[in-house]
C-alpha cells in the first residue's frame, strides 16, 4: 500500500490550503494568516481558558506586525456547540469585515465555523489541543432544539498546530484525540458494508486516507500518554488527515460511524456534561468504538450467507410500527420528532429489505473476511485507548451497563447513515447479539 500523507491528503482539499504543524507554530501565525488573507483585518475567537493558553499571544503577535485586529471575542470558560452561541457569534461578526482566527479545540472551532459559513467567509483556526478531528473537516456538529446535527459549513483556510501547546494541554485532551481517531476504525467498516449494499459507494479517492495515516497514528499509545513529542506529532497528523478526508468527501461518513451515533446520544442526553471539564467528544467516541467493535465481533461469528429472507421479510415492521417504536424510546420531546424522522428517512419495505439482504448473502463471505481485516478485536481496542490514558468502561464516564445495553437499541435511531446497527436490525440478530454481548460470560458482561 503507497503510503499517504498529510501532503497528499492537503492536496486533494477542497477548503483549506496552508496546514501548518510543528513546534513553535504558533510563532507562524501572523505570517500564515497573511499568506491566505492579506492585509484583511483580523479577531481572536477563544473562550477563558484558550484564550489564555494561546489566544492572547495569537491577538499581541498579529498586532506587533501592524495588522488591524479588533477586540477579541472571548467566550466563558466550555461553551456549548449550540446553536444559539452561533448566533451570537455571527451577529458579533457581522459588525464588521474580520476575518475570525478560531483559538481553541472542538467547540470554539465548530462555532467558528458554522458563523463564518453564514457570513460567507474564510477563517484560520489555531489548535490547542490534539483532542479531535474536527478542526479540518467539513461540516459542524451543532445542538439545534437539542438535538446533535452535522450542520453543513466549509473547513478553515488555514490550520495552524503548535506541538508545544499541543503537549501542554491535560492528558485527557490527548486521550480524546486517539479515542477520536481509532474510531475511524469503525466508521470504516461501517462504510464498506454501506458500499457492499450499494447504499453508499466507497469513494476511491478518499479511501486510502483511511488506511495506513491513521494506523500509524494510532500505533504507540503508551507513548503519548507519556507525553512523548513523537507520538504527538503522529496525532496531530492523523487528526488533520482525518479532518480533510472528511472535508474531500463533503460529509463526515469517513469518519463517522456507529461509534459516533453511540457519542451523540451520550451528548444528547446530557452524559458528563456537568463535569469540570465536560465530557470530550473523542473519549465517547473511543468508548463508541470499543461498544461498536464488540458488536462487530457478534456478528462476524454469524453465517448471515445463510439467512432466512423470506422470513425476515415476513417479521419485518411496517412504517407505522417503527415510528411507535422510536416514540416509546425517546421520550424526551426535545428528541423524538428528530429521532423519528432520521430512521425513517432510512427505513425501506419489505421488497427493497429483501434485495438487501441477497446482496448480503452474496457479499458475506468476502465482506466478513474484509471487515475482520479492517478491525481490531474489542479488547485490543480497550487495551489502546487503556495506554493512551482513556476511559474504556462506562463505569469510568458515569454510565450503568443497563445504559450502555440501551445505547445499542436507541443509537440506530438517532441518524439516517447505515451503519453495522442497521445490519444488526435488518438480519433481525441485534437482540441476539446484544444479549449475548451483556450476559454474565459475554465482553460487556464479564466486565461488569
Amino acid at each position: 500500500m503507497a503510503d499517504h500523507t498529510l501532503e497528499d491528503a492537503l492536496r486533494e482539499a477542497t477548503d483549506t490550503v496552508r496546514v501548518e504543524v510543528g513546534p513553535r507554530a504558533l510563532e507562524r501565525v501572523e505570517s500564515v494568516f497573511r499568506e491566505c488573507f492579506g492585509d484583511s483585518p483580523a479577531i481572536v475567537v477563544a473562550d477563558a481558558v484558550t484564550f489564555d493558553v494561546a489566544g492572547r499571544t495569537v491577538d499581541e503577535q498579529m498586532r506587533a506586525a501592524g495588522r488591524s485586529v479588533l477586540e477579541p471575542y472571548v467566550f466563558p470558560a466550555q461553551p456549548h456547540a449550540a446553536l444559539e452561541n452561533v448566533e451570537l457569534l455571527r451577529t458579533a461578526l457581522s459588525r464588521t469585515e474580520a476575518i475570525a482566527v478560531a483559538v481553541g479545540s472542538g467547540t470554539i472551532n465548530d462555532l467558528v465555523k458554522r458563523a463564518s459559513h453564514e457570513l460567507d467567509r474564510p477563517y484560520l483556526v489555531v489548535a490547542t489541543a490534539a483532542s479531535m478531528d474536527g478542526y479540518t473537516a467539513f461540516g459542524a456538529p451543532i445542538t439545534v432544539d437539542g438535538f446533535k446535527k452535522s450542520l453543513s459549513c466549509p473547513a478553515p483556510r488555514a490550520l495552524v498546530a503548535d506541538l508545544d501547546v499541543l503537549a501542554a494541554a491535560p492528558p485527557a485532551m490527548a486521550a480524546s484525540g486517539y479515542g477520536d481517531l481509532l474510531g475511524k476504525l469503525t466508521a470504516g467498516a461501517d462504510w464498506m458494508i454501506a458500499d457492499a449494499l450499494g447504499i453508499e459507494a466507497i469513494d476511491r479517492r478518499v479511501w486510502p486516507f483511511l488506511q495506513e495515516p491513521f494506523r500509524r497514528a494510532l500505533g504507540r499509545p503508551a507513548s503519548l500518554a507519556a507525553g512523548d513529542p513523537g507520538a504527538f506529532a503522529g496525532l496531530a497528523e492523523g487528526l488533520v488527515i482525518s479532518g480533510l478526508t472528511i472535508q474531500m468527501y463533503a460529509s463526515s461518513r469517513p469518519g463517522s460511524g456507529a461509534e459516533h451515533l453511540f457519542s451523540h446520544l451520550w451528548e444528547m442526553e446530557g452524559l458528563g456534561v456537568h463535569e469540570s471539564p465536560p465530557l470530550s467528544h473523542g473519549i465517547k467516541v473511543g468508548l463508541g468504538s470499543v461498544a461498536a467493535a464488540a458488536l462487530y465481533e457478534q456478528l462476524l461469528a454469524l453465517d448471515l450467507d445463510a439467512i432466512d429472507i423470506d422470513a425476515r421479510v415476513a417479521a419485518w415492521p411496517g412504517e407505522a410500527e417503527v415510528e411507535a417504536r422510536v416514540r416509546e424510546l425517546f421520550p424526551n420531546p426535545a428528541l423524538v420528532g428528530t429521532a423519528v424522522e432520521q430512521t425513517l428517512a432510512k427505513y425501506v419495505d419489505g421488497p427493497a429489505l429483501a434485495e438487501r439482504l441477497r446482496l448480503l448473502v452474496q457479499a458475506w463471505p468476502t465482506l466478513r473476511s474484509e471487515l475482520a481485516a479492517q478491525l481490531l478485536p474489542a479488547a485490543q481496542f480497550q487495551q489502546m485507548l487503556r495506554d493512551a490514558g482513556a476511559p474504556t468502561h462506562p463505569g469510568e464516564v458515569g454510565l450503568s451497563m443497563a445504559q450502555l445495553q440501551d445505547t445499542y437499541t436507541r443509537a440506530q435511531m438517532i441518524r439516517s447513515r447505515y451503519t453495522v446497527l442497521d445490519l444488526a436490525v435488518e438480519t433481525g440478530t441485534l437482540d441476539a447479539c446484544v444479549d449475548r454481548l451483556f450476559a454474565p460470560d459475554g465482553f460487556w458482561g464479564a466486565q461488569a
